[in-house]
């Protein structure tokens, strides 16, 4: 584990009970950060606290539904008022429930947009308001690569990530001149248990993998490492940046088998690239 020098300070993160934020508060945690865990999930911020907690670190567990704005004024006010100050934030609360687009009811679309998008304001802003008054803090957005483009099935939720990048973008302009960063984290598909329960293992091998420049899926604690980075003072000149952590599946177009030139018929012909397993 690289160390970015974050001991003593003090993280609230988001969706910390699950995937993307479980992976962080883990990390953050074994790099000295106190850890607000948060989660709508009362089990699963707990379960992620008490493991954090019997490895040595200080850790509590918050329960909060982000679309309610009042309970995440209660709940940054409660953590502050548990652990101290907090010095950085991730957003990760986030939904991604598929739907076609002509069919996708109004409810479905509202319950992504306000979990996704205006959830993530309403638990960024009570938490940024206590920074800028402080003059100095970090906040990182998850955000996705569906946030770069579209995704058929889940016109909701690219729409929300392309809002997050914006919002993110909005509040570094708003914030940085009081010594708030904020800067978000587009990861493309992480590897967990879910992802692997949902879907089609020839959709999963032979779409999302075969598009992957890299061969593979990412795993969580690869997205934990680039967000504390933007946390930490190495990264204290990076604001309002978006860092795609998807092994280059957004670098370009048109590909396929792992970046292969299958386009290429002078390069098929020369055997320059056997046949895909």
């Amino acid at each position: 584990m690289i160390d970015w020098n974050l001991r003593g300070r003090t993280l609230f993160v988001t969706g910390g009970g699950s995937g993307i934020g479980r992976a962080i508060a883990t990390e953050a945690a074994r790099g000295g950060m106190t850890v607000a865990v948060v989660d709508a999930l009362a089990e699963r911020a707990t379960e992620v606290a008490e493991e954090l907690k019997a490895s040595g670190a200080n850790a509590q567990a918050f329960t909060l539904d982000v679309r309610d704005a009042a309970a995440c004024e209660r709940t940054v006010a409660a953590a502050e008022a548990a652990l101290g100050p907090i010095d950085a934030m991730v957003a990760c609360a986030g939904i991604s429930p598929p739907a076609p687009a002509h069919s996708m009811s109004d409810e479905v679309w509202t319950r992504c947009l306000d979990v996704n998008l205006s959830g993530m304001f309403r638990s960024v802003q009570p938490v940024g308001r206590r920074m800028v008054s402080r003059g100095r803090g970090a906040i990182v957005t998850i955000a996705s690569v569906d946030g770069l483009g579209g995704h058929a099935g889940r016109a909701h939720y690219s729409a929300s990530k392309h809002g997050v990048i914006g919002l993110t973008r909005a509040l570094a302009i708003e914030w940085g001149r009081h010594g708030v960063r904020v800067n978000a984290v587009a990861p493309g598909v992480v590897d967990t248990p879910l992802v692997r329960a949902n879907l089609p293992a020839d959709h999963l091998q032979h779409a999302m993998i075969d598009r992957v420049p890299m061969g593979r899926l990412a795993q969580a604690p690869e997205q934990a490492g680039p967000t504390l980075f933007l946390l930490s003072d190495a990264a204290s000149y990076v604001n309002g940046a978006v860092l795609a952590v998807d092994g280059g599946t957004s670098a370009g177009y048109f590909t396929r088998w792992n970046g292969a030139d299958l386009g290429s018929r002078a390069l098929l012909e020369a055997g320059a690239y056997s046949a895909p397993e």
